[in-house]
């Protein structure tokens, strides 16, 4: 994927990043948000599981989250989170 030359000429001109990092910055965004749900919510739960969040908590928190994302899923239960995660 390349980075729009608009968005990276509107960056380096408001930022101060070179071409090359305000391309890199720009792929980098677009990349997180196309990450899938499914790939979302697994990696969301392993780190929050890393820093020892149990999983009520870590659903309720993956499900506050989802619904400030750019493209907003519709709302998901616990449960369809769990599926998700544990198949």
């Amino acid at each position: 994927m390349t980075a729009d030359p608009e968005l990276v000429a509107r960056l380096v001109a408001s930022t101060g990043l070179t071409p090359g990092e305000a391309a890199r910055v720009v792929e980098d965004v677009v990349a997180f948000h196309a990450e899938t749900l499914e790939e979302y919510v697994r990696r969301r739960h392993a780190r929050l599981k890393t820093y020892g969040a149990k999983n009520a908590e870590i659903f309720a928190r993956i499900a506050e989250e989802l619904a400030t994302r750019v493209v907003a899923p519709p709302p998901l239960s616990e449960r369809q989170l769990r599926r998700i995660v544990y198949g």
